[in-house]
């Protein structure tokens, strides 16, 4: 169920701005002739670095204020309501840097959230007339001991009257589209060399399977982009290699955590001391990490159970989606023979 939900929100969302170069630009936040019923538009200010970029890509210095507007068009015949919001970006288990969804918690590297600096004015939800625009404001505190860097978030429009799904005109990978994001890419002072680090180690689960969860850390305001890595789990007591696995074209966010799922599939995991070897690259830098750790009884067993309580779950579900199949089946087996029965009693009347 998580999984569908997840997978369901994603395919509905469109980016409206970041993730082209370094990113990769999904969507336009121009306003465009779609189906969708609704769209939105940066205002974009005068320290906006590219005014090419249809989302703000800014300019800021410690301590300033900024004032920030957008405006959501409404292209149908009725009153439509729209959720507005501030995310900060992140960097989900796909590898990708998130604008829509909000993570369980941050990376303690993280000083200023965009949703901390950046505050709507006015309610969350907002009404716009039939055929008529509305204009959003949000402002931008930037502490005065905001240090050098990136802060990376986007501003997201949903719309809540009603579900949509249809596709946007001249917008990439898009498979329909229920909500916008506007990235919001605010740039401080001189951006910081990347720096990546090897975080915690354990067995744990993603969308309920099983395997070795790593955490890559980046804790630096800086987007690092374009990664590939190669990365092999050793058990130290037998030298057999546990997992090896490679991912190319990850995305990491500023100061953010990558939770890189290894899944192992229907192998159980076991207690007991591995070794990681991690190669993480791009055209400009190069890490590798090496390090022993431990998975204990108590980890593998909880995530061997959460594995364990799915494969139950779906297969109660298949019981129940088959005895449904049988009922429907036998439904219409007993209609179709008394509407032959009917239809011989008529034929002998006559």
């Amino acid at each position: 169920m998580r999984l569908l939900k997840r997978i369901s929100l994603v395919g509905l969302v469109v980016l409206a701005g970041l993730v082209s170069g370094w990113f990769q630009l999904v969507g336009q936040a121009a306003k465009a002739t779609n189906n969708v019923g609704f769209s939105v538009a940066a205002q974009l200010p005068k320290n906006q670095i590219d005014a090419k970029n249809s989302f703000y890509d800014l300019k800021l210095t410690p301590g300033q204020n900024e004032t920030l507007k957008a405006t959501v068009y409404n292209e149908t015949n009725r009153d439509i309501k729209v959720r507005v919001g501030i995310h900060t970006a992140w960097t989900n288990a796909n590898g990708a840097i998130d604008y829509t969804n909000v993570p369980k918690s941050f990376d303690p590297s993280l000083q200023n959230p965009m949703s901390q600096i950046s505050q709507l004015q006015g309610p969350k939800t907002i009404t716009v007339p039939a055929n008529s625009q509305k204009v959003v404001t949000t402002q931008v505190k930037l502490p005065k001991d905001t240090t050098d860097g990136v802060i990376l978030g986007g501003w997201f429009f949903k719309r809540v009257d009603q579900k949509v799904t249809s596709t946007v005109k001249n917008a990439n990978n898009i498979h329909s589209a229920y909500a916008y994001v506007i990235g919001m890419k605010f740039t401080i002072g001189k951006v910081p060399a990347p720096k990546l680090v090897l975080g915690k180690l354990d067995a744990g689960t993603y969308n309920y399977h099983g395997g070795i969860i790593v955490n890559l850390r980046n804790p630096k305001a800086v987007i690092v982009p374009n990664l590939k890595m190669n990365t092999k789990v050793t058990s130290l007591s037998s030298g057999k290699v546990v997992k090896q696995l490679k991912k190319d074209n990850v995305q990491m966010a500023p100061n953010t955590v990558y939770r890189y799922p290894m899944l192992v599939g229907e192998t159980k995991l076991k207690a007991g001391r591995y070794h990681i070897h991690m190669v993480v690259k791009n055209s400009a830098h190069r890490w590798v990490f090496d390090r022993n750790f431990t998975i204990t009884k108590a980890a593998a067993k909880q995530a061997n159970a959460a594995v364990a309580d799915q494969q139950g779950y779906n297969l109660w579900l298949l019981f129940g989606l088959g005895a449904l199949a049988m009922l429907v089946l036998v439904l219409l087996v007993w209609l179709l023979i008394y509407w032959l029965k009917r239809r011989r009693q008529n034929n002998d009347s006559h």
